[in-house]
């Protein structure tokens, strides 16, 4: 940006704050996609469970034991994997069941596992059919991840066309530099350039976080 829109090495000072916000919004994206990562796992976590239960398990037993299918399923390193792990340790040393989920869904942040985790401590306290309950919760969940799904794969084109759009101007401006260079060089290292050049960027960027903004809105992650 600070060469295509300026051709100064001293607009990077200003425009570092552009950088930053745009390192913050991948990580947020890196952390959206590992919840739904996990949001999947869990889905087949407690299936494991209920399936356990229906063979005798306790339900802490059957948390247990589910780890290692989770592990041939998707992977030691896997999010499902670790968190598990921690479920393991705190059951050792007696904690609730029902309180390392309710840890597991804060941490994690995702709704289903919130839910779940509410469901499950209702269940425990008032009594009832654990597996049956148990395997309602993920059909549930299951529902919801094949709607998410199907709007993820009916956005990817728009997705695609959006960064098509945001790569464009800097191709054009590319462009333009190679097969007639110097046609831009009135705007530049003057005030009137500067000030044309800040708008232009002002409206690149507000385009960029519409279209942000429009997609997370029709996929269900815009906050």
């Amino acid at each position: 940006m600070a060469y295509f829109f300026y051709h100064s090495i001293w607009a990077m000072i200003p425009l570092s704050a552009v950088g930053i916000y745009v390192f913050l919004q991948m990580r947020n994206d890196k952390a959206e996609k590992e919840r739904e990562e996990l949001t999947v796992e869990f889905r087949e976590c407690i299936l494991a469970v209920a399936t356990s239960l229906q063979a005798g398990y306790s339900v802490e037993n059957a948390f247990l034991d589910c780890k290692q299918d989770m592990i041939l399923m998707f992977g030691e390193d896997m999010p499902i994997s670790r968190e598990l792990l921690i479920v393991r340790r705190g059951l050792a040393i007696n904690i609730p069941l029902e309180e390392l989920l309710s840890n597991l869904a804060y941490r994690s942040r995702c709704d289903d596992i919130a839910q779940f985790a509410q469901i499950f401590a209702l269940a425990k306290r008032n009594g009832g059919n654990m597996a049956e309950i148990i395997r309602s919760s993920a059909n549930q969940i299951g529902k919801r991840i094949e709607l998410k799904q199907e709007v993820q794969m009916r956005v990817s084109g728009k997705k695609m066309e959006l960064t098509i759009m945001q790569l464009m101007p800097f191709a054009i401006l590319f462009y333009v530099n190679v097969g007639s260079p110097g046609y831009f060089d009135s705007l530049y290292h003057n005030l009137t350039g500067i000030i044309i050049m800040t708008g232009c960027l002002t409206v690149y960027l507000g385009a960029y976080l519409l279209g942000r903004y429009i997609l997370k809105s029709i996929t269900g992650q815009g906050k």
